[in-house]
């Protein structure tokens, strides 16, 4: 790699990991980001153990123990506050379920690269791949030739559409808000989410007296999307404490909001000098916490595969066979959760309810394992 070149579109966790995997091997990438400026930004962000375990593989897991939190457990009750399941993290376990703010954790990764090779207000609009190198086209009219590309700019990457215009973002059927406030007077300690007839909240502690919660409604695309606090308050009045009040304690201008979209898997990501990873290659609903885990998870497994084989396209299929069966199930898991989480009728409700009650924790364990077990030296499934 000393006398060829890498690059990475895309300045958001996927690519900003992967340039650190990269580095640890003695390979610079450029960055080029559409952003035209790094400013912090995003809510909170839950960090599985395998999102862990790779930070442990990039050297960084102790600057993220540092500004993050560990959950100690997660409660899942319906709209009236009665509990349906519940799940205590092994509280010796030092990489089990972590919450961190997404902003904190993207200029800890900042800080880790050169400012130098990140390159901002670089938004692709033309890609074309040739015998020997890549070429990217900017929206500024600036042009960019590499020998490798890596693609890690997201759901609505141009390339990947380029590469395979029939992978368009599909949506889930549920609307989402986000914000993080102050959690000094409210004091909750717990992770938790509710589901209920009128749409789903999660609540999650975070550092330094924050809480990050999120709200999910059933809606047609864009129908929701004038709600402010006044509506979300009126649509769960009648859920259970502390519900009420977190909503009470949250301003509009702290809203985010999305609708919630993710890719129908994809039966590839390696094409000749080009490789897709992260939401570019295997978006995923937010169900399972799994979206910016499983980008984590592509960076240490890229960077193991450039440095295992010299033939930088090699590696790249490499990557995909290692990626592909795993990122599958994440998404097809969470987006089967989601329609689970978001049911309205109420007999179905108390079904679904009756089930996850009966279910033994060993079963839950199971899917948590199968989470946390990332064999990052030889996986090639």
């Amino acid at each position: 790699m000393k006398h060829l070149t890498m690059t990475i579109i895309g300045g958001g966790i996927a690519g900003l990991c992967t340039a650190l995997a990269l580095q640890n091997r003695g390979i610079r990438a450029e960055v080029f980001e559409a952003s035209p400026k790094l400013e912090p930004v995003g809510a909170g962000l839950g960090l599985g153990a395998n999102a862990m375990l790779a930070f442990k593989e990039l050297g960084i897991y102790d600057d993220v123990v540092q500004i993050g939190r560990s959950l100690p457990s997660f409660a899942l009750y319906d709209h009236l506050g009665k509990r349906i399941s519940h799940t205590q993290f092994d509280p010796n376990d030092t990489i089990g379920s972590f919450t961190i703010h997404r902003a904190n954790l993207h200029e800890l990764l900042l800080s880790r690269l050169d400012p130098a090779q990140i390159h901002l207000g670089k938004r692709v609009v033309k890609y074309q791949a040739e015998d020997f190198s890549v070429s990217l086209t900017f929206d500024d009219g600036s042009t960019h030739i590499t020998n490798y590309l890596i693609v890690a700019d997201g759901i609505h990457s141009v390339v990947r559409q380029t590469l395979l215009p029939a992978s368009v973002p599909r949506y889930s059927g549920y609307t989402c808000w986000r914000a993080v406030i102050d959690n000094s007077t409210l004091k909750i300690s717990q992770s938790s989410e509710t589901w209920g007839p009128k749409g789903r909240i999660g609540l999650v502690p975070l550092p330094d007296n924050l809480l990050y919660w999120f709200i999910c409604i059933n809606a047609k695309k864009g129908d929701l999307k004038h709600y402010g606090v006044k509506e979300l308050s009126s649509q769960f009045d009648q859920y259970h404490a502390p519900i009420p009040q977190v909503l009470a304690a949250t301003e509009d201008h702290q809203l985010i909001h999305n609708d919630i979209i993710d890719l129908k898997p994809l039966s590839q990501f390696a094409f000749g000098r080009t490789v897709l990873i992260g939401d570019a290659a295997h978006a995923t609903t937010p169900n399972m916490g799994q979206g910016a885990c499983q980008a984590i998870e592509d960076a240490v497994v890229l960077g193991q595969c450039v440095e295992k084989i010299t033939d930088t396209e090699e590696a790249f299929r490499l990557f995909e066979k290692r990626r592909l069966r795993r990122t599958r199930w994440i998404v097809d898991t969470s987006w089967r959760l989601g329609k689970a989480a978001q049911l309205e009728n109420g007999l179905l409700i108390g079904l679904r309810n009756a089930a996850l009650r009966s279910l033994p924790p060993s079963v839950n364990n199971r899917q948590l394992d199968k989470i946390k077990t990332v064999d990052f030296l030889s996986n090639t499934d």
